[in-house]
């Protein structure tokens, strides 16, 4: 346990101590987002009826950058102790693979909430702020930095170099993460596109983290839910499995 407590404080210290980078840069990009898309395009687009368009904007954009911070967390760090060298000091102490998956993951974690909650702050005096489902909004917000969390944990154990892992986020989180419904409700997407979009697992964490926001969504939260469990259970056994094997670790 002492060794799970000390990693984990190792991961939060890494990222906090660059806070102004980790932290507060995802803010301004968020504010610019909203300053743009809700100001420029905000009053020529109808969402769930009467609901404000910086209403619906919101809630995507904190997931949005929850999901990427979480995913960066796990995998910056660990293509950098690959490439640095200092993974051996990681890999020697008598760490089990669960221990050390549950301290990346969960430092991920704490940082893609904290990142969510200074996106929101920021732009809680934007939108008429109401929050009905609270509950469903938090449960949604764990379990979407879980995921990227996972996810990235996963990218930085395959990834050898600094490429490697931009490729990976550039092609793969990225173009999952912007046409997951960030700006946009996928009813207003034509048949192909809907169905097409409703394969993107990103999509279910935002529109599940909307419901809890303005009440309404595309899909049934419970629905949302279920198929996010799922998608992270499977990673979480992926994740798991690698770390168990040393694959590209302690080979």
């Amino acid at each position: 346990m002492t060794g799970f407590l000390t990693l984990f404080y190792k991961e939060v210290l890494r990222f906090w101590k660059v806070s102004t980078q980790t932290i507060l840069a995802p803010v301004v990009t968020s504010l610019l987002y909203l300053t743009i898309f809700a100001h420029a395009i905000g009053q020529h687009v109808q969402v769930y009826g009467k609901i404000p368009y910086a209403s619906f904007l919101v809630p995507g954009l904190v997931m949005m950058a929850m999901l990427q911070n979480a995913f960066a967390n796990t995998s910056s760090s660990l293509i950098q102790s690959k490439i640095t060298g200092n993974l051996v000091f990681i890999l020697l102490p008598p760490l089990a693979h669960h221990e050390f998956f549950a301290a990346y993951v969960l430092a991920a974690v704490v940082r893609g909430l904290a990142v969510g909650a200074g996106v929101f702050v920021a732009t809680i005096w934007f939108f008429p702020f109401a929050l009905p489902h609270p509950l469903w909004a938090l449960l949604f917000a764990l379990m979407g930095c879980l995921m990227l969390g996972t996810l990235g944990l996963i990218a930085g154990i395959w990834a050898d170099k600094f490429d490697q892992l931009a490729g990976f986020q550039n092609f793969i989180i990225m173009p999952l993460t912007f046409l997951a419904g960030v700006f946009y409700s996928t009813h207003s997407l034509p048949g192909a596109w809907m169905t097409l979009s409703r394969l993107n697992p990103f999509f279910y964490l935002i529109d599940g983290f909307r419901f809890g926001f303005i009440g309404a969504s595309d899909i049934a939260p419970t629905t949302s839910f279920t198929i996010i469990l799922a998608s992270t259970a499977l990673l979480t056994v992926l994740a798991l499995q690698l770390l168990k094997s040393g694959y590209k670790l302690r080979r």
